[in-house]
């Protein structure tokens, strides 16, 4: 005899499921969408970041609130408090495609499914509306859950290979490390860049295998957000940056990077500021922000040749073991 779907009523009307008799266990769902367009277009969007700013930052965005509001969107969902909500976008610049992965957490009664389905979704069409000025046929298809942990129902995968995460996707960057400076007068050719190339020769002395040239970009939030997303999604596994981390109002280098990141690292931002204070206490006024956006590092150091090497010096100690923690390695 078929068993009645819990969904619905004696009726057959649709109803919420009563889920008060289910243990409160650890929820996890990953699902994935992908987004087509003509590889220019999504090449401006990674340059330029779109008609409307950082296409790919805001979508992010959308997609973490998505998964919140997906009592909101559907009926029929439980609101949960949710743990995690990590999205991710994986460019293919040749393709002209997105992978977007989101992946949900909750300790909760019941699964956290649709929660990911919903962000993957809304990050998606969130993409669609920032480059729909740049070209209308953009495809957004295949959203799908990949797996899903949790409840009495257990473990469940899809039987095909699911996409991999941004994250284990292999690295396109052709170095490691990579150093930004943010600068209005070296952008313009007014001013050569000094701290730039002081912590590339720095970065190179320590070991790390760093691109021979720091990029200079203006002292814009739009400008150093772009910079340092396409950096991260490329593939560096380190990004610093020198320059715009004061209190005047072109100092736009942390609220750049608050746009970018994913999760701060106060404990490394707090060690330049010591450092720095222990040589100026002018050092107390750098605002300069320290945090992860994937698997990649980013880290803004102040724009004076001395203050940028000084604050680097001190991170020197824990930068490798910390770049390794965001590639999966253990606390050993």
């Amino acid at each position: 005899m078929s068993r009645r779907p819990t969904h619905l009523d004696a009726d057959g009307a649709a109803r919420m499921v009563d889920v008060g008799d289910k243990p409160v266990t650890a929820r996890r769902a990953v699902a994935a969408a992908t987004v087509h367009m003509r590889p220019d277009v999504l090449a401006q969007l990674l340059e330029a970041g779109g008609p409307k700013g950082d296409a790919f930052g805001v979508a992010r965005l959308a997609g973490i609130a998505g998964a919140k509001r997906t009592s909101d969107l559907v009926p029929l969902c439980h609101p949960l408090p949710l743990d995690r909500v990590d999205v991710g976008l994986a460019p293919d610049a040749d393709a002209g495609t997105v992978l977007i992965r989101a992946e949900v957490r909750a300790t909760a009664r019941t699964g956290v499914e649709m929660e990911a389905l919903t962000a993957a979704s809304v990050a998606a069409l969130t993409l669609y509306d920032m480059a729909k000025a740049l070209q209308r046929d953009i495809v957004i298809e295949r959203v799908e859950l990949l797996e899903k942990s949790g409840g009495r129902s257990g473990a469940w995968s899809r039987i095909e290979p699911a996409p991999p995460a941004p994250e284990a996707r292999p690295a396109r960057a052709e170095h490691e490390a990579l150093v930004i400076t943010c600068s209005n007068r070296s952008a313009a050719g007014e001013r050569e860049d000094a701290s730039g190339p002081a912590l590339v020769a720095m970065l190179r002395d320590a070991g790390w295998d760093v691109a021979p040239r720091a990029e200079v970009v203006p002292d814009e939030v739009a400008a150093i957000a772009t910079a340092l997303a396409r950096a991260a999604d490329a593939g560096h596994r380190l990004v610093l940056t020198t320059g715009g981390t004061g209190l005047t109002p072109t100092d736009v280098t942390p609220a750049a990077t608050r746009r970018v990141i994913e999760r701060e690292a106060p404990g490394l931002a707090e060690l330049m500021r010591s450092a720095g204070v222990a040589s100026t206490p002018m050092a107390a006024l750098s605002g300069g922000v320290v945090g992860a956006r994937g698997a990649t590092l980013i880290a803004n150091l102040p724009g004076s040749p001395r203050g940028a090497t000084e604050s680097l010096q001190a991170l020197l100690p824990v930068l490798r073991h910390a770049v390794e923690q965001l590639a999966g390695s253990d606390h050993h």
